[in-house]
């Protein structure tokens, strides 16, 4: 009976579906996971591609893997193939149960597409048709059948893991139970489901800045729901850190900040705002240190203006429906949206650097390059690269060299190996 309510629901597109009250009041999940859109100084969310290689550890499953992803005879393009929107970044659910139990675990991504996952999944759910006036499409989605949740008291065995050094490793840091599963006779275990993907849709804020004045920034709340708790983070390239606290955004409103007005603070100091923010929006204080330690070097690390602030449960589950069966206690969803501004002063930067590049050398423009990376906007440089050709007339030799630029700059530095070699 439960496997039929299972399916009717999900055919329906029912969110976080709850089916049967379970027994076991211990039996809880969370999650929690990153939104990141690019936005120019006009508001607009842009499509982008980081061309930097994902920090995952290299058991994680891609789909660009040609052994998982062959669709009608073709390899479909991983998440570094392809620009997009939304950049759905470490979304993990944690389970906490007192007692051994089997569920079954759906997620629906109707406006995008999963790109990375651990453990292996399942086949993928039966399509979902969608009616309209458009040709039904089938929906993107991953089924993880048969997870098997310890309880927290059981004996603890030694997870898999790399020397990637990777950041996913700090989502361990919780009093989760340990999840198994057993797919094509693969037997995994983690602290929790893991997955990334890539979106089509607008995040609901907008974030604009004065034509007349680059440090009056406008946010706008475009979205059905209240936003909560946002963050205006300066990072300059001295890595000095200054935020804004901005409590509540209705939908509809707007409000004002200055850049530039607020004091310099201590990286440390943001961290435990957001952590407390995290907290506030139902995270255990462990979850929302490893999410925040996970995320931290990028958020605050990297120079630049970008607003964090935490999505509301309804845009999640709209989202990102999630289906778990038998269903939990609770589950609690914390999703932060992160919003990168592009400035017109890293347009400039950008600009004044391919022009130096086309006019250079050959045997000088790896200088520029290296100077061209320490500008700092990382894996953004794609995104003010767009910027400054949109509304351009550029000639062919600007828009060759500088994607060769781009290119450079996006590659790892090369290691001399005379230096290697003399450690």
């Amino acid at each position: 009976m439960k496997t039929r309510l299972l399916s009717l629901a999900m055919f329906l597109g029912i969110t976080t579906l709850v089916i049967a009250a379970d027994p076991d009041p211990g039996f809880t999940a969370h999650e929690w996971g990153t939104f990141t859109s690019v936005q120019g100084a006009d508001g607009v969310q842009m499509n982008w591609n980081p061309l930097i290689v994902a920090d995952l550890p290299k058991f994680v499953y891609d789909v660009s893997d040609v052994h998982l992803s062959r669709v009608l005879g073709f390899a479909v393009l991983g998440k570094l193939g392809t620009a997009s929107r939304q950049r759905m970044e470490t979304p993990v659910i944690y389970f906490y149960s007192s007692q051994a139990r089997t569920v079954d675990v759906a997620v629906r991504f109707p406006e995008g597409r999963v790109t990375e996952w651990y453990p292996l999944e399942s086949a993928a759910i039966p399509g979902v048709a969608e009616s309209g006036p458009a040709v039904s499409r089938v929906q993107p989605a991953l089924h993880w059948k048969n997870v098997q949740v310890q309880p927290q008291s059981a004996p603890s065995q030694t997870l898999i893991t790399d020397q990637s050094g990777s950041h996913y490793f700090a989502a361990r840091e919780t009093d989760s139970s340990l999840v198994q599963t057993s797919e094509k006779g693969k037997l995994e275990m983690e602290k929790f489901l893991f997955y990334r993907g890539t979106g089509s849709f607008n995040a609901p804020l907008v974030a604009r800045l004065d034509s007349a004045d680059a440090a009056h920034l406008a946010l706008t709340n475009s979205g059905h729901e209240a936003l909560q708790s946002l963050f205006i983070c300066e990072v300059r390239l001295d890595g000095s850190v200054a935020f804004t606290a901005v409590p509540k955004l209705a939908a509809g409103e707007t409000q004002n900040v200055q850049l530039g007005s607020a004091s310099v603070s201590s990286a440390e100091s943001l961290m435990a705002a957001l952590r407390t923010a995290l907290v506030a929006q139902g995270l255990y204080e462990k979850e929302a240190a490893a999410m925040v330690k996970t995320w931290g070097s990028s958020w605050l690390g990297d120079p630049g203006v970008r607003v964090l602030y935490t999505l509301p449960r309804a845009w999640t589950d709209r989202t990102l429906p999630l289906t778990i069966a038998p269903a939990p206690k609770a589950i609690e969803r914390v999703m932060v949206g992160r919003a990168e501004i592009i400035t017109p002063a890293m347009e400039q930067a950008l600009l004044t650097a391919v022009n130096r590049y086309i006019a250079a050398k050959v045997e000088d423009r790896p200088a520029i390059v290296a100077e061209t990376r320490a500008l700092g906007m990382g894996r953004f440089t794609e995104a003010v690269l767009r910027r400054i050709q949109v509304g351009a007339q550029r000639s062919p030799e600007f828009n060759s060299l500088s994607w060769e630029l781009l290119q450079a700059v996006s590659a790892p530095p090369k290691i001399d190996a005379r230096v290697t070699s003399a450690r």
